[in-house]
């Protein structure tokens, strides 16, 4: 299957909800949006549900006085305004006083996944084609680049050191026993890691459109990462996270989905597409990894241990 969103790698899906909120606002509210978005009186959250991935706003609320109309009646024209654009990306639900709930497609979610297993090598921080929302600039902390050797210098992080470097030996495993093709076996420092030849893309979605990945722990290890994108595209929460911890609750949420999604074995024979699929979710766990303790936290992601 063809994936036709072209998302950057490390791009949010808090970014994609406000690209497209911005532009549906400036439409139905004449460009108030500005003044509004610049007094923080658009809220955009990520829901607490595991079974599903969506956000929510009240950007309605917020307008219904400055534009004279009903929050419900607001509400209705910017989600009608939404569906017409972005429909195959996000189902728009309103709800009562006026709230609007965007949820991520599979399809859509799919697509992310692939990104952050495949990577691109454009600037975090680009949108899909089209889209011409305010931006959010890739995190720009300054930390020491990791030298070569491995060094740890928070010990609390050899944990998520370990979980990198276990990631990386099944990846090269799992090419060993053909379950996929890596061009390049050894990791290089490009952009991208691991370049997959096969499968390509992975096959996340089954026959019908629906994300093979159903499991608890594996939908809770999609929203870890979902949100550690969120932290670091976005700059509204960038100046208050405490990487350790993000990282700390990613590994342990791999850790979670690797005790009981099985990937090898039965799996591995009976459902070759869903081993994949986990081996892929391993490969994007891996990729946000490398990028939050070299780049967040400044030490070593290392290949093995």
């Amino acid at each position: 299957m063809h994936y036709k969103l072209p998302v950057s790698k490390y791009t949010s899906i808090k970014q994609l909800v406000y690209s497209y909120l911005i532009k549906s606002v400036s439409i139905d509210t004449f460009k108030a949006e500005n003044r509004c978005i610049k007094n923080e009186k658009i809220l955009l959250h990520k829901g607490r549900d595991d079974d599903r991935v969506f956000y929510t706003s009240n950007v309605s609320l917020g307008l219904s006085k400055s534009q004279n109309r009903k929050a419900m009646e607001l509400a209705s024209a910017i989600a009608s305004d939404l569906s017409g654009i972005c429909g195959d990306v996000f189902s728009i639900q309103i709800v009562p006083p006026g709230w609007i709930h965007f949820e991520l497609t599979n399809s859509t979610l799919a697509t992310w996944l692939q990104s952050l297993v495949e990577g691109s090598g454009e600037e975090a921080g680009e949108f899909l084609a089209g889209s011409k929302g305010e931006e959010f600039s890739p995190q720009q902390e300054q930390h020491p680049r990791p030298s070569a050797s491995f060094q740890c210098p928070i010990p609390n992080l050899f944990a998520v050191q370990y979980v990198h470097a276990r990631c990386c030996s099944l990846v090269l495993l799992a090419h060993r026993e053909g379950l996929i093709k890596l061009r390049e076996p050894v990791p290089n420092n490009s952009p991208a890691f691991w370049s997959v030849i096969s499968p390509n893309p992975l096959p996340w979605l089954n026959c019908d459109g629906t994300l093979r990945l159903n499991h608890p722990d594996e939908r809770r290890l999609i929203g870890e990462l979902i949100q550690v994108i969120d932290n670091i595209e976005c700059h509204d929460v960038k100046g208050s996270v405490k990487w350790e911890k993000v990282a700390l609750s990613l590994s342990q949420a791999f850790e979670k989905f690797w005790s009981n999604c099985r990937i090898w074995g039965e799996v591995k024979t009976t459902s070759p597409e869903l081993a994949q699929a986990r081996l892929g979710l391993l490969m994007a766990t891996q990729s946000v990894l490398r990028f939050v303790l070299e780049e967040n936290l400044g030490v070593f992601a290392p290949l093995e241990l």
